[in-house]
């Protein structure tokens, strides 16, 4: 059993940044898509980003695109998301997610508010 801990959210002005980060313990990182998804308030989630258990690929939501990075160390099971030039619109809670063929695991959650 794969556990999740997010950490690095809080408040920022618009234009500023945050960079989360996402450990992981209890099974083998590195064979794991990670992603990040989103959900605001009275909204679905939605997906933001994710990367290849090797670190060589990662796709973004066009919303994000050219402003946040994913990256990961397997070395230190942790994934992280850079998030630079925030937005109002990225106030949201951004969860951690892992997942490969029917294992998919969800960390608790970190709070992001982008106000001024």
């Amino acid at each position: 059993q794969v556990q999740l801990v997010e950490s690095g959210g809080g408040s920022v002005q618009p234009g500023g940044s945050l960079r989360l980060s996402c450990a992981a313990s209890g099974g083998l990182f590195s064979i794991y898509v990670a992603g990040w998804y989103r959900q605001a308030p009275g909204k679905e989630r939605e997906w933001v980003a994710r990367i290849s258990g090797t670190g060589g690929l990662a796709a973004y939501a066009d919303s994000v695109k050219g402003r946040f990075t994913i990256s990961r160390d397997n070395a230190k099971n942790t994934v992280y998301l850079q998030m630079n030039s925030l937005k109002p619109e990225d106030t949201a809670v951004y969860y951690c997610n892992l997942v490969r063929a029917q294992y998919d695991y969800w960390g608790q959650g970190t709070q992001v508010t982008v106000s001024s």
